[in-house]
Parts: C-alpha cells; structure tokens; sequence
C-alpha cells in the first residue's frame, strides 16, 4: 500500500485535498471509514489530546490499522494537535502516521525551536512518520462558540512559513489563513460562513511549495474550500461539523425511540448522519480539474 506521504505527493499534483476527521467514538471512525471506502478516496483519522486520552492512545492505533489491513485501504492516523514532546513520542511509538506538533501559542522562535527539536526526536524514533507544524493563531476548541475571536493579527506570513520550515524540517505546514477550529452559533443553520484568505493560501504555496493543511474548515463557505485547494492546500479538517452530526443524529435517534436501551439499534442512525457529512465533505475534497504544480 502506498504511503502518506505519497499519497499527499499525488493530491498536490493532481489539485485534490485528502479529507480528514477527529473521531473520539467507533461510531464516528466507521462513518468515516465507510464514506471514504463508498469512494475509494483515501482518508485520514485525526484524535487530539483530549480524543486520545477518551478512546486510548494504542487502541485508536490498533482499530485504525486493523480496518487498514483488513480492507486493504488507505486510510491514515494523525494525532491531532499535540502540544507536548512527550505526547507525540506516545504517539509515534503506538504506530501514529503523522504527528501534529502544535506550540503555536509560544513566540515565532520558540515555536520553531521546539518543533525543530520534536521533528529531529520523531524523525530519530522512525523516519518515515510524518510531522506537521502549525504557524498563526487559528483559536482552539472544536465547539460552538458565541462569538468569533480577533484573529487577524495572527495570520501566517509568507516569509516567515519558508523560515520555518527550511529550519524545522516539518513535513507539512498548518497555516493561519482565516481558518478557524469551531464554529459560530450563526453558522448552525447555514446562512453565516467562514472565509478564507485565498491570496495569503497562494503565497504561501507559492514561497514554500510544502504540503499545506487547512485546519478548522467546519462551516467554510464551500467556493472558499474549493479555492483554497486550487491555490495550494492538501489536507483539510473536519471536526466541528461531524461532532455536530453525531449530536443531531443521536437526539433524532432518541427521539424516534424514546424507550430503545440497546446501543447498536440506536447508534446506526447516529453512523448515517455523520456519513451524510463525510461523504459530502469527501466529494468536494476530490472534485478533478484543480492542477497545480507539485511540492518539493
């Protein structure tokens, strides 16, 4: 089976995004899983700090690579959002494929720093995982939130991303360019969006030509998605937006079977209505026409 980093090799070049989930249940890892099999388009399962310590850092692991060697597919395991040295040398022993190394609170030169020094210690333990840095401020929380933060002054500079990355070593760079982890109370219904800095994803690409990683894209405007692939994002988050299904297709489940106590009679309409969302989410991912020319 080809590896990660080759199947992001082939996304860039041919103008497509890998489409990536937060699980924190089965439930959600089988939607995913289903969806992206129904497609035959690769997938990657993401779980954060908090995600890992619910579902366990080597269970997640084993569910994940037992659906990949049993359906012989190609679908890959992130840990999301790490915030310590010692979480993603946990993760990168438990057979993680790519470790988020995220200290993009601290000060530009603190942050490349420590992620110099978590690539080198991951890259020492084993070669071939993956590695990603985030650069700017994109908020944090995958929830609903009242109101949106001020994150203007922390988009990602050009300059500053070919800086750390020709210093850090990173694999793929995880920028702020507008995006935003959550959504708005005013994004529920569909009428608010998120928008996205297509120029500042273009220089970017342009300035570093690294594999790029949209996080927090639950509620962008769908032409915005679309844009940012073509200028040069491969991967693309969702999380918000099939946490949201999970909660929708639990309380419709419930509600249609007020008296049902068995998990796995109520469960599958909670599976189906996150499935509708990856499916979608997947298919725009993936939509042909987007060349561009490819990473180094």
């Amino acid at each position: 089976m080809e590896t990660l980093r080759k199947i992001l090799e082939q996304a860039d070049a041919s103008g497509l995004a890998i489409g990536h989930f937060n699980v924190s249940d089965l439930v959600t890892l089988n939607a995913v899983f289903e969806a992206a099999r129904d497609l035959q388009v690769p997938v990657i399962v993401g779980v954060s700090e908090g995600e890992r310590r619910f579902m366990g850092v080597r269970q997640v692991s084993a569910l994940v690579k037992s659906l990949r060697e049993e359906y012989d597919f190609p679908i890959f395991l992130n840990a999301d959002h790490t915030h310590s040295l010692q979480g993603a040398i946990e993760a990168a022993k438990a057979g993680f494929d790519w470790i988020v190394f995220d200290v993009s609170t601290l000060p530009f030169e603190d942050n490349l720093r420590q992620t110099k020094t978590a690539v080198e210690a991951l890259k020492a333990l084993r070669p071939e995982i993956l590695v990603e840095g985030e650069l700017g401020d994109i908020g944090s929380g995958s929830e609903i939130h009242d109101a949106a933060p001020d994150l203007q002054k922390g988009l990602t500079s050009p300059v500053q991303a070919k800086q750390f990355l020709d210093e850090t070593r990173v694999d793929t760079l995880a920028p702020a360019v507008g995006n935003m982890h959550g959504m708005l109370k005013s994004m529920l219904a569909g009428g608010t969006k998120k928008r996205l800095d297509i120029d500042r994803i273009r220089a970017i690409k342009a300035e570093t030509r690294a594999f790029m990683t949209l996080h927090g894209a639950s509620g962008t405007d769908d032409n915005d998605l679309r844009e940012a692939i073509a200028a040069g994002i491969t991967v693309v988050h969702i999380n918000t937006e099939a946490r949201l299904a999970w909660r929708r297709g639990l309380d419709e489940a419930l509600a249609k079977q007020p008296s049902e106590i068995v998990p796995y009679k109520i469960l599958p309409q909670v599976g189906d209505a996150i499935k509708r969302v990856v499916t979608a989410r997947l298919n725009l991912f993936s939509e042909k026409d987007r060349a561009r020319p490819a990473s180094v």
